[in-house]
């Protein structure tokens, strides 16, 4: 009998109540190791963001978040564009919940690396400083 990864965790005592509720013979369950990936829940991901204070930003993400404020006119046509999540680092949402926007990189000939991705809840604001590899969320008490 193979007994699944959530009710192994919880080791011997959990290996008897099984026992008892399926029958056979009662033998302590080894912790599982969990190999496959977590899932891309909104639990995970929160725990994949990091926190930035907002008095961290560079100041150009201060010059983006102002233009977010205002509404713009933002500086590239990308800006404003449905961000798909596709990392699933961010708490999962329907698709058109997060909008991106470029912060400017001083030097650079592109858009650069830097982005600020909004989600539709008041002051849910993430920076990547290096294209969706990672975020942080905005605190602004701070």
């Amino acid at each position: 009998m193979r007994i699944p990864p959530r009710i192994a965790r919880i080791g011997a005592l959990g290996a008897l109540a099984t026992t008892l509720l399926i029958g056979g013979p009662a033998v302590a369950a080894t912790p599982a190791v969990d190999t496959a990936p977590p899932a891309a829940s909104a639990t995970f991901s929160r725990l994949a963001v990091g926190d930035i204070c907002y008095s961290d930003l560079p100041s150009q993400a201060h010059d983006t978040l102002r233009l977010i404020d205002k509404g713009g006119p933002y500086p590239y046509p990308q800006d404003g564009t449905v961000f798909q999540n596709r990392e699933g680092l961010l708490p999962e949402h329907p698709r058109g919940y997060y909008h991106e926007y470029t912060v400017k990189t001083p030097g650079s000939s592109d858009r650069g690396a830097r982005r600020i991705v909004t989600g539709d809840s008041h002051q849910e604001d993430y920076y990547t400083a290096d294209h969706y590899r990672s975020f942080d969320l905005v605190d602004y008490g701070c």
